[in-house]
């Protein structure tokens, strides 16, 4: 919990200290113009691989098998879309880093460790 507040705390201000700096080099209608469209182009991107994740979700279903790895995929992309969602350049970066494909794997394992914890604890329950 106490990482969380900090994170309220640090981010924002991080966010603010690039937007005056980048500010400084290009002009603040640049910095409001990329903001609109990293968080434009990133929340259409998080779409497409949300639903692309659901129907690999339903055909996993479709063949009798659990969607597991879409699950995760589906964890790390709604993280992403709302950090995307947010304006800034730390967090559009976060975003599209956890939306991408390529790069969504650096965090999938953490993700994965983090819900089975949750189901040891029995914050998550899971039946067959």
């Amino acid at each position: 919990m106490r990482w969380l507040l900090l994170a309220l705390l640090i981010i924002p201000a991080a966010e603010i200290g690039l937007f005056i700096w980048i500010g400084g080099m290009t002009g603040p209608w640049w910095v409001v113009f990329l903001i609109v469209l990293t968080g434009v182009a990133g929340v259409t991107l998080a779409k497409k691989q949300g639903m692309d994740t659901w129907r690999r979700a339903q055909l996993q279903m479709n063949n009798g098998r659990p969607p597991t790895e879409e699950i995760v995929d589906g964890i790390c992309i709604f993280i992403g879309a709302v950090f995307l969602f947010s304006p800034g350049f730390i967090t559009d970066t976060v975003g599209f880093i956890l939306v991408l494909p390529l790069t969504r794997g650096l965090f999938k394992n953490s993700i994965r460790k983090i819900m089975n914890r949750m189901m040891e604890n029995g914050v998550i329950i899971y039946r067959k």
